[in-house]
């Protein structure tokens, strides 16, 4: 009987996904966390921005996952756009259809973000995310709690990708730039307004579109106007997403996820001293400290 258990234990795929809305990291690992493929990115399968046919098609079109797909027992999905019932149900949706014999799980992106960066499973902490888009949230241990409904990168998003990227082309047209940066900028991507304009408003993934115009700043951060630029978001972003847990931030730290967080610690611990909370850790992808937290405790 034992040994029946030990071939059931280790058949088990355990296939976890960290979603933004750019790119989405996959890794399947048995019970011990042993990597059994090698990782996979596909394009970003945010809800919010696709609809269920075209995350069905994302997900179909990669020749590893369909090879691999029936093996597939068990998928944690964390993805941007999954903070809505909607938003789940969609996603949900498609990996069920997909994976036919995986039990899944999905969550908000956020989730992610904790699993990934907290110390233990029971650590209490605000933690951010500051990636293609953003966003904060409290974890008191057990549960998420979240004070701020996220409406999108055009109306929020606050010192993501998107965000500088918008700023940037912004200060670009209204000749906000030196001159020097402005040149840099102006060689580095095709800025003509109608090549700009399309990518925007007739293209899918604006928000993406806009966030690879952030490498620029952390190319150039030897730049005063560069590092005000940075500073001037995470600013923006601690008053309208972190100062949200006043109370909480006397005793817990500030963690941070996401590839615009990771390249701008040195600003982020300036702005934390400013405006008076205390920074924990930072994870550019939380998708190790998922496998971890799954392969332990599933």
């Amino acid at each position: 009987m034992q040994h029946v258990i030990n071939l059931l234990i280790l058949s088990l795929m355990i296939l976890i996904v960290d979603s933004g809305s750019t790119k989405s990291d996959w890794i399947a690992v048995d019970i011990n966390g042993k990597q059994l493929l090698e990782k996979l990115r596909t394009k970003g399968l945010n809800p919010e921005i696709l609809t269920q046919k075209k995350l069905k098609k994302t997900i179909k079109n990669n020749e590893i996952l369909k090879a691999h797909k029936d093996a597939v027992t068990h998928v944690y999905f964390y993805g941007a756009g999954c903070g809505t019932d909607r938003g789940k149900d969609l996603v949900y949706s498609a990996l069920d259809e997909f994976f036919v014999n995986a039990n899944i799980t999905v969550e908000e992106d956020t989730m992610a973000a904790v699993y990934g960066t907290i110390n233990k499973v029971d650590e209490a902490a605000v933690v951010c995310i500051l990636g293609t888009g953003s966003n904060c949230s409290y974890y008191d241990g057990k549960k998420l709690h979240q004070r701020v409904q996220s409406l999108g990168y055009i109306l929020m998003d606050d010192a993501a990708g998107n965000y500088y990227g918008k700023q940037l082309i912004r200060d670009y047209y209204f000749n906000h730039m030196p001159e020097d940066i402005k040149v840099a900028f102006g060689s580095k991507y095709n800025l003509e307004a109608d090549y700009v304009k399309y990518n925007i408003y007739k293209q899918p993934h604006p928000n993406a579109y806009l966030a690879n115009f952030a490498e620029f700043m952390f190319l150039n951060k030897d730049s005063d106007y560069i590092i005000n630029l940075i500073k001037k978001g995470l600013r923006i972003f601690v008053e309208n997403y972190i100062m949200q847990y006043k109370e909480e931030l006397k005793t817990v730290p500030v963690h941070f996820a996401g590839s615009i967080a990771f390249f701008a610690q040195n600003e982020i611990k300036e702005v934390a001293q400013e405006m008076g909370f205390t920074v924990g850790n930072f994870e550019r992808r939380p998708i190790e400290g998922l496998v971890k937290f799954h392969t332990t405790g599933i």
